[in-house]
């Protein structure tokens, strides 16, 4: 059993990250070997509608062909038994880099021969953890819950269960006084840091090892 987790944000210690290694812990603690991977380490692009995964030829087999430093991860990820995906939401989708691996991992395993028929080899058990500046009651007017549904359907192209955790308002910066952030009460933040994050990171940790359990 092998979980692997992927880094959508450009910071490699803070909120995304911390709660992605909490699913990787959950994972390991039913049994499965974790990675975490941070996307920004990486240098890739997302598809440049090649097709070369839709020929009639193709020896693809739902990896994309293009050949740079994503090639061996998404190889890796396709064997894996358990995939953690993570991003903040910036301007109400996650980041370019997540997009771009999403491209690159998601249309090579679908068919044009039969409307969103999935032609991955094996079944993979998907969660997404997203994190955000928007309170949890703005959620809807947002439309987040349009952008967890739409993930949720994309991460089902591996043929797995699907869950999503996600935490709202969370610390974007430890000390707001350095900022224009007139909108946000600092201290406010930093309370619910304290109070709230603990308990999302635990959601966190509940599925990744759901998700290593799960058949």
């Amino acid at each position: 059993m092998k979980a692997i987790a992927i880094n959508g944000s450009p910071r490699k210690d803070w909120n995304t990250a911390i709660m992605l290694q909490n699913a990787l812990d959950g994972a390991a603690s039913v049994g499965a070997l974790t990675k975490l991977i941070h996307l920004y380490d990486l240098d890739f692009k997302g598809c440049t509608s090649c097709f070369a995964c839709k020929r009639k030829d193709s020896t693809c087999a739902g990896l994309c062909a293009q050949r740079d430093s994503l090639r061996e991860m998404l190889a890796e990820v396709l064997a894996s038994d358990v995939l953690v995906l993570g991003s903040p939401i910036y301007f109400g989708d996650v980041t370019g880099e997540m997009r771009s691996f999403l491209e690159r991992l998601m249309f090579p395993n679908i068919t044009y021969n039969e409307f969103g028929k999935s032609v991955a080899e094996k079944p993979v058990n998907c969660g997404f953890v997203f994190t955000m500046n928007c309170p949890e009651q703005f959620m809807v007017n947002a439309h987040y819950d349009i952008l967890f549904e739409t993930h949720s359907h994309l991460m089902g192209i591996l043929k797995g269960k699907t869950e999503i955790v996600a935490s709202y308002e969370t610390l974007q910066f430890t000390d707001y006084l350095k900022y224009d952030a007139a909108m946000i009460d600092g201290a406010a933040r930093a309370k619910r840091r304290e109070e709230q994050f603990p308990v999302d990171c635990r959601n966190a940790f509940e599925m990744g090892a759901r998700l290593a359990t799960a058949s």
